[in-house]
């Protein structure tokens, strides 16, 4: 199903995370709202959209309000368990960044914002972004492995590894290196890889990872 130019009740689940396009996010649900959400987004196939918390936190409280930062990450939702009686563990999986044009705050307390899709990443320009590039897939196939050596269910990635595609590539490497939170979410609304694999390949390079 085509994503439509504007999604106009978007629910959102502001989170001190960035989520990435094809990244997986494990959720923990017991708030009400979000309950309700999930049950919402399973029973419509629809996505709900992931922001980093630009102020307030991730529970609800009268006195602070969860301001989400302007662009975030769709998500759908791949598995859904419930642990225990008021608990639901959910996997979701980032598919389309998105910006938002406004949000408000409904009587149960969700958010839900009028947002635009945006665009997949430019493409490599150059043989000195393709060089790094290849550099940043090689170290991330290197972190595939360890991995999968010590305890390959930890994986964080979800497969097939697209280590041919440099989005794919710099987006796995922005979520698994120790990267500041804010400087995640600029990488995540970047849209041009070459521009992401240049932060990450920078990064390395300064902390001795290539």
């Amino acid at each position: 199903m085509p994503t439509p130019a504007v999604l106009a009740d978007l629910p959102l689940f502001p989170l001190h995370t960035v989520l990435f396009p094809d990244g997986l996010l494990p959720l923990k649900i017991f708030e009400a709202r979000y309950m309700d959400m999930a049950r919402d987004c399973l029973r419509a196939k629809t996505p709900f959209g992931v922001c980093l918390l630009k102020s307030g936190g991730e529970v609800a409280k009268p006195d602070e309000p969860s301001v989400p930062e302007a662009v975030g990450c769709l998500a759908e939702i791949s598995q859904c368990d419930v642990e225990t009686v008021g608990v639901l563990l959910i996997r979701a999986r980032g598919t389309r960044r998105f910006r938002l044009l406004s949000h408000r705050v409904e009587t149960g307390g969700l958010l839900v914002g009028m947002a635009e899709p945006l665009g997949d990443d430019m493409p490599l320009e150059g043989n000195e972004q393709l060089a790094k590039f290849g550099a940043c897939a090689e170290v991330l196939e290197r972190i595939i492995a360890t991995i999968r050596e010590r305890d390959a269910d930890s994986l964080p990635f979800a497969e097939p590894f697209r280590l041919e595609d440099p989005s794919w590539v710099s987006n796995r490497l922005a979520e698994v290196l120790p990267i500041a939170l804010r400087a995640r979410q600029k990488l995540m609304e970047l849209q041009d890889a070459g521009a992401r694999i240049d932060v990450v390949h920078h990064y390395m390079q300064q902390h001795q990872l290539l």
